[in-house]
């Protein structure tokens, strides 16, 4: 694949980021892309390495070391339709997936992975530009409904794979505008929202049908949606966030993350404040924020603060500080647990490590202080570290803008799962496999976060498609859609 010596011809360059004073002050995307020749020496150091071990890091399998090969022979509409044989959306993943492929990359053994994410980007942004992404209606419609609850990566991969095979498909989403966490947890400057809107006029044109502002459990109910459809699919999101059980919480000025990011998402897209910030603005300006968290949504809660213009950001983490290098022997090709940094954490804010927050402090009901104590994590024979305060360490922190970002526990059971009486799994997640992903309801599935818990955009297109294969399956017999 590739070059046979390109691996040792080139050296890894990846795409670059504008400077972080020009970045800070908008909410463009900001990552530079490499320009092709750069590209087919990226694409020649895929190596021949036998066993394609970035097959297994990658969730939705995408045939790398094949689209690699085929930038390398600068065969780029082959190296689409190859792209997208896998993923149905690898715009979305190639701008904000943490490219669990580089890290089982045979060359990530000397730190030096191929630039699979960025090649992939490359790969599906020279699609759009050619004209080579079109379209894909099915010439002989099923005469089979199926409704797909839920607009996310998920949801939007399954119901373009339900269309694409002639079933009629309707796709549900509680909000005004189609995407879910695409559309307003991911900030536009890590993926700008026309990216969604193409691929929904795409789908439109494969004779999806999207209802927006329609919450199935409170709009309309879901043994409505079984009568009047074939099947139904649940593939909403993991919502219910992880709250911080202290004194104070109540007080004004303790969000959480997802509140915070929607709003400005919403002014993003044009809407007026009222309608952005319907329950109060919420704004980091001139504030000192603290964001508890070590995520991706506390990085994202960063990056907006910074554009925002705020005093200070801190971010704490409840975790020790991770090894600044993994052991490979140990880790590869798994996902290590290793130090890093993202983009919004290098424009600016402090990080500690091992800390719990233990009261939050304040006056005339606004909050501004946070009161932490240091910990350990210590073993007592069980075999999982325990949490232990380290005495004297107490310590507080100014705070006029407290965001959590402590990741989320599952769906949200009000309305339409306690509606349906659906099972579910110990964690609260709807209970189905990963074969037939079918529900304890006759007709009904689950994918996504939903079903698997909080989890990566890959991991939702993955469980979509296969999903859809498995509707498909249900309706027809059989099934030639891709798993």
């Amino acid at each position: 694949m590739g070059k046979n010596t390109g691996f040792l011809e080139f050296e890894r360059h990846d795409r670059g980021y504008q400077p972080i004073e020009s970045r800070r002050n908008n909410w463009k995307e900001f990552v530079e892309p490499l320009p092709d020749p750069e590209l087919n020496e990226q694409a020649a150091r895929c190596m021949d390495c036998g066993i394609p071990f970035c097959h297994t890091g990658c969730p939705v399998n995408n045939l790398i070391p094949d689209w690699n090969d085929l930038v390398y022979r600068d065969q780029w509409e082959t190296a689409v339709r190859t792209l997208h044989s896998t993923n149905n959306f690898p715009e979305f993943t190639g701008r904000i997936c943490p490219a669990p492929c580089e890290a089982a990359c045979t060359l990530n053994i000397d730190d030096a992975p191929v630039t699979i994410k960025t090649i992939e980007c490359a790969i599906v942004d020279r699609g759009w530009q050619e004209g080579w992404i079109k379209p894909q209606p099915s010439a002989t419609p099923t005469g089979k409904r199926v409704a797909v609850i839920g607009s996310g990566p998920a949801g939007m991969a399954c119901a373009q794979q339900l269309g694409r095979t002639g079933h009629a498909v309707t796709l549900f989403e509680k909000n005004d505008r189609i995407g879910g966490l695409l559309r307003y947890g991911i900030p536009d400057f890590k993926m700008e929202k026309w990216l969604i809107d193409r691929r929904v006029d795409q789908m439109t044109d494969e004779g999806v049908e999207f209802r927006t502002n329609v919450e199935v459990g409170v709009d309309v109910t879901i043994d409505q949606l079984r009568a009047d459809y074939d099947a139904v699919v649940m593939s909403g999101g993991a919502e219910s966030p992880r709250n911080l059980d202290v004194t104070g919480r109540d007080l004004d000025g303790i969000h959480f993350a997802m509140d915070f990011l929607v709003q400005q998402n919403k002014r993003g897209a044009g809407d007026s404040e009222a309608v952005a910030a319907p329950q109060g603005t919420i704004t980091a300006k001139g504030k000192h924020v603290i964001v508890i968290g070590g995520g991706d949504t506390g990085s994202d809660c960063i990056g907006t603060s910074t554009r925002h213009g705020a005093a200070s950001i801190t971010q704490l983490e409840i975790m020790p500080q991770p090894p600044e290098h993994e052991d490979k022997a140990m880790t590869w090709p798994n996902w290590p647990l290793k130090m890093r940094t993202s983009s919004s954490q290098e424009e600016g804010c402090e990080r500690d490590w091992s800390v719990l927050t233990t009261r939050a402090v304040g006056a005339d009901g606004k909050v501004d202080a946070l009161e932490c104590v240091r910990v350990e994590w210590v073993d007592d024979g069980s075999g999982r570290p325990q949490m232990k305060q380290v005495e004297g360490s107490e310590f507080q922190l100014k705070a006029d803008l407290v965001l959590l970002a402590m990741g989320f526990v599952g769906p949200r059971a009000p309305g339409m799962i306690e509606q349906s009486g659906v099972d579910l799994d110990p964690r609260g997640n709807v209970a189905a496999d990963t074969d037939r992903y079918a529900t304890s309801i006759d007709g009904v599935f689950a994918a996504g976060d939903m079903r698997r818990g909080q989890s990566l955009v890959v991991w939702a297109i993955r469980e979509g498609r296969q999903c859809a294969r498995a509707v498909d399956a249900h309706l027809m017999g059989s099934s030639t859609l891709p798993r």
